[in-house]
C-alpha cells in the first residue's frame, strides 16, 4: 500500500532517489498505462493492449512487460533491457496529487507532486537529490515535474481516445496462448485490441474523423505493436533457461 505525501522542501529536504533498476526497487510490473502521444514511443519495444478496469468499466492503453502479475521480462542483471523507458514509470515514486487553494475568497483545485514514502526507491544517503542545499528544486524533480505534467494530459486524454474506439467497435477481447521451449503453457486473458477487421471497414468519415484525431495513426501502431508478443516469448525462454543453467 502506497503511503503518499505531498512533497515539500522542508520535510523532505534530505530524501534522494534511487534511479537504478530491479525488483527491489518495484519495477517487477507486468504492465503500465500509456497513452495516444506516447504510443508512438512505446510500440517500438512493447506491445500494447487495452486493459478494463473491473469496476468501472473503464478501458485504459497499457504497456505488456510480462504474462503474469509480478513478472517483468524487461528487468536483466538490475537493468531495464529497453531504449524506451515509459513515462508511468519513469516517474516513480512520484505522483499527481491534488490541494484545495483559496485565493481572494475563491477556492480551486490545484495539482501538486505528491511521493510514496514507503517506495524502495528513496534514500537519505544516495541517490539523486530533490532539492538544492539553498532551496529550490533540483534539476531532476523539474524534470519529473514535467514528466507528471505530460502523463496527467496524457492520460486525461485517453478518456476521448477510447470512447471514440468503442463507439466506432473497434475493441475485441483478445486470448494470446503460448507454448514454451520448455513445454509449459501459458494463456493471456483478459485484455483487449484493435479489432483489425472493423477497423480496414470503417467508411471513409469515420477514417477521417480518427485520422484528424491522430486516432487512426494511434491504433494502427497498437496493431503493429503485436509484433513485441514474439520478444515477450523469447524473453520468457530466455529467463527459463538461466534458470535451469543456474
Amino acid at each position: 500500500m502506497a503511503n503518499h505525501a505531498l512533497l515539500n522542501s522542508i520535510e523532505h529536504s534530505d530524501l534522494r532517489v534511487l534511479t537504478k533498476r530491479g525488483e527491489q526497487y518495484a519495477d517487477n510490473l507486468w504492465f503500465t498505462p500509456t497513452f495516444v502521444d506516447e504510443i508512438r514511443s512505446v510500440q517500438a519495444h512493447y506491445p500494447i493492449v487495452f486493459h478494463k478496469d473491473p469496476e468501472s468499466g473503464q478501458f485504459t492503453p497499457i504497456t505488456l512487460f510480462g504474462f503474469e502479475q509480478h513478472e517483468n521480462l524487461f528487468l536483466h542483471d538490475d537493468k531495464w533491457d529497453a531504449a524506451y523507458l515509459p513515462l508511468s514509470v519513469q516517474r516513480l515514486p512520484f505522483f499527481i496529487g491534488t490541494q484545495d487553494i483559496t485565493t481572494d475568497g475563491i477556492t480551486e483545485q490545484q495539482r501538486v507532486i505528491t511521493i510514496d514514502l514507503d517506495s524502495p526507491r528513496l534514500s537519505k544517503t544516495e541517490g539523486i537529490e530533490l532539492f538544492l542545499e539553498y532551496g529550490g528544486n533540483s534539476q531532476y524533480l523539474e524534470d519529473i515535474a514535467a514528466i507528471l505534467e505530460t502523463l496527467h494530459h496524457g492520460l486525461q486524454g485517453n478518456q476521448a481516445f477510447v470512447s471514440a474506439l468503442t463507439t466506432l467497435n473497434l475493441l475485441e477481447s483478445m486470448t494470446l496462448d503460448v507454448t514454451l521451449d520448455s513445454g509449459e503453457k501459458h494463456q493471456l486473458i483478459g485484455f483487449y485490441t484493435i479489432n483489425e477487421e472493423v477497423l480496414n471497414n470503417l467508411s471513409p468519415e469515420n477514417i477521417v474523423r480518427l485520422h484528424n484525431t491522430g486516432y487512426l495513426q494511434a491504433a494502427y501502431l497498437i496493431l503493429a505493436s503485436q509484433v513485441h508478443f514474439r520478444d515477450l516469448v523469447a524473453r520468457k525462454n530466455q529467463r527459463i533457461s538461466h534458470a535451469i543453467d543456474a
